[in-house]
């Protein structure tokens, strides 16, 4: 059994305390990946001292040469993206073709983050007065930490990792305890691309760490992706250090469906946002939303198609369904159909553990339906981040709305409809920091903004251009060549 390391000032460390936990593939729980270190508050402290130290060459580095590495990287997760995805279907276990997925969004991201280091710009605009020049520019804040989910091992870590380094800044990333052989293979990308030492750093471990990165002094950003519980108080801590944080937390996506809709189209849209990654996506498709004129009809299509998804181990090629992340999430599976069936919701389909052949080695759910919720149900207000759908019905357009809009996250929503005036009053009425027209939930692009409202983030965008504004200060700096004193915001009126 290999005993994996810590990344950390550009060596292959062991954790300090010499301990190890298992990790387990959630597809079949007798096959353990390895054991990875169980860090504590010295490996943190001596990731963040390297990149501390690091930082004060990595910032004056051209931004435009900090770009040549990332792109390298981008080339070797593009060389690596067979291989890492294998590695990575046994570690959290949805299917080989969505883990190379998750990779080429990192790669995706590595092109546009060394793109945008040659287009960092900033704004000059016209003084008040005379023989003056005014400006301003983006600069590095210093020590980003990173806590990222299970669910995208490689591409959401991207998201944020590679648009920090461009920036200017160094980065010690602490993935998901779930998925620390991810963590692992990013280093070993970051290492072969060339990175100095400090730059990226890599701690494994468990949850409580986290906090240790939070709470150090020196880590001056926090980047973070998990559940709304766990983001709350990580931003209550930020807030008591006056720390900037960018928060990812939870979703209820909704997906409603217009009577005009193309039928086909909407079902296999809500199949893939609602089962794709079993439902273990912060964008997933958890609420159907269905006019009454086809309510009925829908469900049972849907049904029938949902019934013949193929659960498996992601690594055979026919698998559509992978397994849930561990037994916790299993049982929350489990919770939540009994809640929902407590509550007076339908059960169409699925609905419990899946144990037939090698299926009873893993952690599997059925895809599972329930129609007939209510706006006051738990399964429609909370997530479940599992195979488990919620199908309400709607009166009328309005009514749509009202119910996608009437919960406390917001952030993906769809809608299915030939009616273009339903589609842009839909972008505009519907509560969410995505909306799709005519596909499901899922699906972000790296070179556009990602993130929600109300309970899902704290304003922030992580893609696209939005990015660095989580990873840079402001500068403004006013040149007077004038060669005599002159006095703004006074009244020279």
């Amino acid at each position: 059994m290999e005993n994996f390391k810590n990344y950390i000032n550009g060596q292959w460390v062991a954790p300090q305390s010499g301990k190890y936990f298992d990790n387990i593939n959630p597809a079949d729980i007798s096959d353990i990946i390895g054991k990875f270190p169980e860090s504590g508050q010295a490996d943190v402290n001596a990731a963040v001292a390297a990149a501390k130290e690091a930082f004060k060459k990595w910032k004056n580095m051209p931004a435009p040469k900090r770009g040549d590495l990332i792109r390298k990287a981008g080339d070797i997760f593009a060389r690596r993206k067979d291989e890492i995805a294998r590695i990575m279907t046994r570690e959290m276990g949805k299917p080989v073709f969505e883990t190379k997925g998750d990779i080429q969004e990192a790669i995706d991201t590595a092109y546009y983050a060394a793109s945008e280091t040659r287009r960092l710009f900033g704004f000059n605009a016209p003084s008040e007065l005379t023989a003056k020049m005014n400006m301003s520019f983006r600069t590095p804040i210093g020590v980003v930490g990173v806590i990222t989910a299970f669910n995208f091992p490689v591409a959401v870590p991207s998201w944020k990792i590679l648009p920090a380094l461009a920036a200017g800044n160094t980065v010690v990333y602490k993935p998901s305890k779930d998925v620390p052989y991810a963590g692992v293979l990013f280093a070993e990308v970051m290492e072969e691309a060339g990175f100095p030492a400090g730059v990226f750093n890599v701690v494994l471990g468990k949850g409580y760490m986290g906090n240790m990165l939070v709470e150090h002094p020196d880590v001056k950003v926090i980047g973070f992706t998990g559940s709304t519980s766990v983001g709350v108080k990580l931003g209550e801590i930020c807030g008591k250090l006056n720390k900037r944080i960018s928060l990812e937390m939870g979703g209820k996506n909704p997906q409603i469906v217009m009577p005009d809709a193309n039928m086909d189209l909407a079902i296999d849209g809500v199949l893939w946002g609602a089962f794709g990654t079993t439902g273990q996506r912060c964008t997933a498709t958890s609420r159907l939303i269905l006019h009454k004129d086809i309510y009925d009809e829908f469900i049972e299509n849907l049904a029938e198609k949902a019934k013949k998804l193929r659960l498996g181990n992601g690594l055979d090629p026919e698998t559509q369904v992978g397994p849930v992340i561990h037994q916790a999430q299993l049982d929350t599976c489990i919770q939540y159909t009994e809640i929902a069936t407590n509550e007076g919701a339908r059960l169409v389909c699925g609905g419990k553990r899946a144990t037939e052949g090698d299926l009873a080695k893993g952690y599997f759910y059925e895809p599972t339906i329930f129609a007939d919720v209510t706006v006051n149900m738990r399964l429609f207000q909370e997530e479940v981040f599992g195979p488990v759908l919620a199908v309400a019905k709607a009166d009328s357009f309005e009514h749509a709305i009202e119910l996608a809009n009437s919960i406390e996250y917001g952030l993906s929503s769809s809608i299915y409809t030939k009616n273009v005036n339903d589609a842009f009053r839909a972008m505009n009425l519907l509560e969410a920091g995505i909306t799709y027209i005519n596909a499901p939930t899922i699906g972000a692009e790296a070179h556009m903004p990602f993130g929600g409202v109300k309970g899902t983030g704290n304003g922030h965008r992580e893609g696209g251009w939005t990015v660095f504004d989580i990873f840079t200060e402001w500068k403004t700096v006013y040149v007077d060549f004038s060669d005599t004193l002159q006095r703004a915001q006074i009244d020279n009126y």
